[in-house]
């Protein structure tokens, strides 16, 4: 067996043994690079070229805004946002058959566009949702595969961490496919574009999950009865403080970037910011001064886009220096806004477990891309990418084949891998090729984002079935559990045949945009 197919099968077996994804790249590589450049089939003068790969990944402006994303996450997860949201979203449309399954999914889009964190958002829904939806007469499999489904959402809709590693990865995969075409003035796939098109088919799946319970309920109405009716009727100012907050932050992130305001280090620092001061909200700091504190930057956001100060400018008068003095007014209040907001949730003893926890994740996710860049580097090397694209254009069906082989192998690894591993080690391996069959970029991208996100619900390594079964009731077994992400599994299957079709719901808004 040639060695770049045996040390790809040695990564997937040693991965399953259970090791620690990063070491175990990196040893699988490095044994492999030993390996081939013993039998005279790899040359290790290519290892030089592992120092500024790293250099590379660590500077990369854009891989930078996966920390602060994931702060931004993490802060609202710790100030219990998704319990307001969830309790206000239940006594809404719970009265409804198959109410309590539409708050939940309707949360998780929310929860997703908002923190874009899988574990919290599963565990919060399957501590506080699925127990109610039991209470209630929900049967079990419908219940667990709605909240699982759910907490999924936050690596489709952006922003997330997938969509921020796969625009990463895809941009490099177009650059490389442009120069074997001998382009040398190359165009690139922002952060922005992948955000703005992935934005319509997340939409979509939510909309095809809201039909999908609505309609089971309407059928099997067991499955999914209504409430009784609240003591207290829902007030508009209960679902507005629920709702709009999170709202608001999504609309400043998104819009940023969408927008061309940010970038997305940018935008990720705004949203970092904003948690925080929601967060400071939530927890009982002066409220007077977290709003102001928001609005205050919010206004010297569009102030200073609408009527830019440069006082270095040698015909800056007193209108430009009191417009700047303004300005600093406004960044100094915001500044004293989150600070006040920082030492709260410090008290709270809520500050230090947040960021040990963006510590840890963002830790995992720099070194499984960096182990990535080392074992592409030695597959490479031994002539893995030859083999890859060889493999694609023979094929049956030409560039339709080669990406109906391409999502069906995405697919199946996501049974065994992590949507890190898929998108580091295979991706690069698996987009030039079919980008020079003349296969959309963007459109491509999009489809491998719903592709990845089924690696969380499929068995036995899918992400949200461990976390749900760690939150669920007793009463929920594990094999409920999978029983209840199978119709899932099939409407996300569906939503990517959607996408297939019609190509313009994820191309539609990027080329709008940008």
């Amino acid at each position: 067996m040639p060695l770049d197919i045996l040390m790809f099968a040695a990564l997937i077996g040693f991965i399953l043994l259970g090791y620690p994804v990063a070491f175990t790249i990196a040893g699988v590589a490095t044994l492999f690079a030993l390996l081939g450049w013993w039998l005279d089939v790899f040359s290790i003068g290519l290892m030089g070229a592992l120092g500024q790969r790293f250099f590379g990944i660590m500077t990369n402006p854009v891989l930078t805004a996966i920390p602060l994303f994931v702060l931004m996450g993490v802060v609202l997860e710790k100030s219990r946002i998704a319990e307001d949201l969830l309790e206000t979203m239940g006594r809404l449309f719970g009265t409804l058959r198959g109410g309590l399954g539409v708050s939940v999914m309707l949360v998780g889009a929310l929860l997703a566009a908002s923190t874009g964190i899988v574990g919290a958002t599963v565990v919060a829904m399957g501590l506080i949702a699925l127990p109610a939806m039991l209470r209630n007469g929900y049967n079990p499999r419908l219940a667990a595969g709605s909240v699982a489904t759910a907490g999924t959402l936050g690596q489709i809709i952006p922003p997330s961490t997938l969509l921020i590693i796969l625009a990463e990865v895809m941009s490099s995969a177009f650059q490389q496919a442009q120069f074997r075409q001998g382009r040398f003035t190359v165009e690139t796939i922002s952060v922005g574009q992948t955000f703005a098109a992935a934005l319509m088919p997340g939409l979509l799946l939510v909309g095809i999950y809201l039909i999908y319970i609505l309609a089971r309920a309407w059928l099997v109405p067991g499955d999914a009865p209504a409430m009784k009716r609240p003591d207290r009727p829902v007030r508009r100012a209960e679902v507005a403080g629920a709702i709009l907050p999170p709202v608001l932050l999504i609309i400043a992130v998104l819009g940023a970037i969408l927008g061309g305001v940010a970038s997305p280090n940018e935008a990720a620092s705004v949203g970092a910011v904003g948690a925080i001061l929601l967060a400071g909200y939530k927890q009982r700091a002066p409220r007077w001064l977290m709003l102001g504190g928001a609005v205050a930057f919010g206004a010297l956001a569009v102030a200073a886009r609408l009527m830019p100060v440069r006082l270095q400018r040698s015909d800056a008068g007193v209108f430009e220096f009191t417009l700047g003095a303004l300005y600093g007014g406004l960044a100094l209040f915001g500044a004293v806004a989150v600070i006040v907001a920082l030492a709260t949730l410090t008290r709270r003893k809520l500050m230090i477990p947040a960021l040990r926890q963006t510590l840890i994740v963002t830790a995992m996710i720099f070194a499984t891309i960096l182990m990535a860049s080392f074992f592409s580097l030695v597959f490479v090397g031994l002539g893995g990418e030859h083999r890859v694209a060889a493999i694609l254009e023979a094929l049956p069906g030409g560039a339709t084949g080669a990406l109906i082989f391409a999502m069906l192998f995405v697919f199946v690894l996501g049974f065994f891998l992590d949507f890190v591993e898929i998108s580091v080690i295979l991706l690069p391996l698996l987009i030039p090729p079919l980008i020079l069959m003349g296969h959309d970029p963007i459109w491509v991208a999009v489809l491998i984002a719903v592709n990845l996100q089924t690696s969380f619900l499929t068995p036995p390594f899918g992400f949200s079935l461990f976390y749900l079964r760690g939150a669920a009731p007793k009463e929920v077994t594990t094999g409920m559990i999978y029983q209840g992400v199978a119709p899932f599994i099939l409407l996300q299957a569906v939503a990517i045949m959607i996408i297939w079709l019609l190509p313009q719901i994820a191309t539609w808004l990027p080329r709008a945009l940008f």
